[in-house]
């Protein structure tokens, strides 16, 4: 049974389904059902770089990648905007002001740290049950609520006008668009995104991307199992009784003080078993509740 991670070099033009399909694709067989696959965090079709790829069991812990912070470059370019805030959308707007140096510098450090941002309205979000994208296409009026992102390092590469390059490394749910329109309102100029790259997911590094043609030459070797996705949880190992009502859902007292509350992995005999929350209890002991348990250890360990 396929499970594991995969981290693609999205390559531009590519929607993130059409990523997971064809990732799906190489990994497959003829069986039914099909092989389940998803990704941890949507990218734009212009942007490349990292998308991690979950497939079999690992899509039950695709979470980890969603709410962890990513790493981009990113080039603006201020001479004009765009309805979708990118290259791919129409241009709605040219500007002739050229921001000096000093400028740019003094309005990127104002959004440093946490802010309000705007989704923009050609997004995936949903509204109404529908996504707000094709409301946008179909230009209907609807409203998005703004929402915090921390905007962790915002760094300039590169200005040479019109184009400006930054780096940035953010909480999740953070716009890159919304986030280039926005210093680019505050220089009273465009802010449209030209290239973006996501660098990083989570603090994985970049030298664990393989690009489409790579993956197909070594499907194996690009296969990163799911213990190592979970590597930094920390670690709980259980006995063989323990084992038995973990996969049986259920919760376990822990008689050790010094655990900390928070998500962990949860094994067995060397086997993962799947993630579990410990919660505080009664008498300073902390209780194990199972969030996630693998089909695969249930079969292994209960028969």
């Amino acid at each position: 049974m396929v499970s594991g991670i995969v981290f693609l070099d999205k390559p531009r033009g590519w929607s993130s389904r059409r990523a997971v399909n064809e990732v799906a694709r190489l990994f497959g067989t003829n069986r039914k059902p099909r092989l389940k696959a998803g990704h941890a965090g949507t990218l734009d079709p212009l942007a490349t770089g990292m998308l991690p790829i979950l497939l079999g069991e690992a899509t039950r812990f695709a979470e980890l990648g969603l709410i962890a912070e990513k790493r981009y470059t990113v080039t603006m370019d201020l001479a004009y905007q765009t309805d979708t805030l990118d290259a791919e959308g129409e241009t709605t707007a040219r500007f002739a002001g050229e921001p000096t140096l000093a400028q740019i510098q003094a309005v990127l450090a104002r959004f440093r740290g946490t802010y309000a941002q705007m989704p923009p309205r050609y997004s995936a979000l949903h509204v109404g049950g529908r996504r707000a994208h094709a409301l946008a296409r179909q230009g209907a009026e609807f409203t998005l609520d703004p929402r915090p992102v921390d905007i962790r390092e915002l760094i300039l590469i590169r200005y040479e006008w019109p184009e400006l390059v930054l780096q940035v490394r953010c909480s999740k749910g953070t716009y890159i668009r919304a986030l280039a329109r926005d210093i680019g309102d505050a220089l009273a100029v465009g802010g449209c995104v030209v290239q973006l790259r996501r660098l990083s997911t989570g603090g994985w590094p970049e030298s664990m991307m393989v690009t489409p043609e790579q993956l197909a030459e070594r499907r194996a070797a690009a296969l990163v199992p799911v213990s190592i996705w979970l590597k930094r949880l920390t670690a709980m190992h259980l006995d063989q009784e323990q084992c038995r009502r973990f996969l049986l859902g259920q919760r376990l007292r822990m008689e050790d003080s010094r655990i900390s509350d928070g998500l962990v992995a949860v094994y067995g005999d060397g086997i993962l078993l799947g993630t579990g929350e410990l919660l505080p209890g009664e008498g300073g002991c902390a209780v194990l509740h199972p969030c996630r348990i693998l089909p695969s250890a249930q079969e292994q360990c209960l028969g």
